[in-house]
């Protein structure tokens, strides 16, 4: 039996040696799940920075609100955390009462003030909702680019027996080394891209009901600062 010795195909060679030797259509599948793979974990890097920041200014400037006495000393203490989202929801709402003050001398359309507090909302979750669609996309569509190099290996691996002639580990080796391989590249790009999109889903919707109830505690205390 050949098979003992020819099984030893894939110790001699390296992971690398592997791709290297991979047919051209192999070969490019395993590029683009690459390219997916590593704009994925860049995406999952800038987007745990940018939460862990922004958990920690969202604490600190709520702590600060809350022992304000009035909407502008909180619109100073503001500039020292300008990675929280609460404190664009702030700017929204506190260019609202302003422009009020200037023209009535008094808050009189608190659905005006509660419709730009919306907005804030709105656009803050949009900005912490930036290049979610690359994970979701990485996850859904790699696992099929992977099987696509699966069945391209395995189709390798069949025309190469036809050609052998004879069933050799040998001559269906580098097919389904190639099918394996892409199978692996499609599952390692998915796979953190799904967990991560559903982890950082869970945080933006945090996010969001956070600054749903920071803006009833603005409209709080726009009420006791401007009450008539």
């Amino acid at each position: 039996m050949t098979l003992p010795h020819t099984g030893g195909i894939f110790l001699q060679l390296s992971f690398w040696d592997l791709i290297k030797s991979a047919n051209i259509v192999p070969q490019v599948v395993m590029v683009i799940l690459a390219i997916f793979s590593l704009l994925s974990w860049a995406v999952i890097f800038s987007k745990w920075n940018v939460f862990r920041q922004a958990r920690g200014a969202n604490g600190a400037f709520l702590r600060a609100f809350r022992k304000a006495t009035g909407l502008e000393s909180v619109a100073v203490a503001s500039e020292q955390f300008r990675s929280s989202p609460l404190v664009a929801v702030f700017d929204f709402g506190f260019s609202e009462v302003d422009r009020q003050m200037k023209a009535r001398g008094s808050v009189t359309n608190k659905m005006a003030l509660e419709r730009n507090l919306q907005l804030g909302i709105s656009e803050e979750v949009t900005k912490l909702e930036r290049n979610m669609n690359l994970l979701a996309t990485t996850a859904s569509v790699s696992p099929f680019i992977g099987l696509f190099g699966t069945v391209w290996g395995i189709i390798d691996a069949f025309s190469a027996l036809g050609t052998a002639g004879a069933a050799s580990l040998r001559a269906v080796a580098p097919g389904i080394s190639e099918a394996l391989i892409t199978t692996a590249l499609g599952l390692a790009a998915a796979i953190p891209a799904a967990i991560f999109y559903n982890v950082f889903g869970a945080r933006i919707r945090e996010f969001g009901a956070r600054m749903e109830d920071f803006s009833l505690e603005f409209l709080n205390l726009t009420e006791r600062t401007f009450e008539d």
